[in-house]
């Protein structure tokens, strides 16, 4: 499977976004977001259209210092929000966001900490995915089907896999290294892909350093299922013993992984 590239990248947070638009037209910006405790569909709205903007003057400034990110880190002003008003300004922001980085290029140097990248690819890929992840968020809230293209989950899950076992989180998240131990490994196997995707993970914690691998192997705990469940599993928008996905081997160790894991 050839994985996405840059421009894929660009337009997909323009692509995602409208498609996320599409959803909450017309829809209660008050429903509850189950998978993001505390919020609406408008707040989560607006925490996603804002991290957008702070992408985008970030990469345009080429921000020294990180930019101020209050407003979509405080959402109790948005508690009932209209979505005649935040449609537009969702879409509004992800295109800005997509030229920015289109004039910058993916090499341009730009501030990523405390991610070790510095380029603006990573806000690419980035937002790619917080566009995604945020609209299963608010599709799934408002009571709607899923859907998401294989090369993209794909992605997601590559994306998630890395950024979660960067070793900066043993500084920002000491227990996280409780995961460490003599034969743990994850494997998590999609079922509903054709073989050249490789959608295959293993997650081996069994070494100095959280590790990961596309790989067939036989692990601790195999969790099995298709890729967009196992997407949602793995970024902890699905329950794992939900239906239509099989738990074999050591589930408390994937309850363990899936508590210690984030990269938030």
């Amino acid at each position: 499977m050839t994985l996405p590239g840059y421009d894929r990248y660009c337009a997909e947070i323009v692509t995602q976004t409208e498609l996320l638009a599409t959803t909450i037209e017309g829809a209660d910006m008050t429903v509850p977001v189950p998978s993001c405790p505390g919020w609406n569909v408008g707040q989560l709205v607006r925490h996603l259209g804002g991290g957008q903007r702070w992408a985008e003057e970030t990469v345009r400034t080429r921000a020294a210092e990180p930019v101020p990110d209050r407003h979509f880190r405080d959402l109790s002003p948005y508690a009932n929000e209209d979505p005649a008003v935040l449609v537009p300004w969702l879409v509004d922001g992800a295109a800005r966001l997509a030229d920015t980085l289109r004039d910058a290029g993916p090499d341009a140097a730009v501030r990523t900490e405390p991610v070790p990248d510095g380029t603006a690819a990573f806000y690419a890929r980035r937002f790619t995915h917080e566009t995604l992840v945020h609209r299963s968020d608010a599709t799934l809230a408002l009571g709607a089907e899923f859907i998401v293209d294989e090369d993209m989950a794909v992605d997601a899950v590559d994306e998630w896999m890395w950024l979660g076992s960067l070793p900066m989180h043993f500084d920002f998240h000491p227990c996280m290294r409780e995961l460490l131990g003599p034969g743990r490994t994850l494997h998590f196997h999609a079922t509903d892909t054709a073989p050249d995707a490789a959608a295959e993970w293993v997650v081996d914690l069994t070494g100095d350093a959280l590790d990961w691998r596309r790989a067939h192997e036989k692990s601790a705990v195999a969790v099995r299922g298709p890729l967009t469940d196992l997407l949602l599993v793995i970024y902890k928008r699905r329950d794992p013993r939900s239906a239509g996905i099989e738990i074999l081997g050591d589930a408390a160790l994937l309850d363990f992984w899936l508590d210690r894991v984030d990269f938030g």
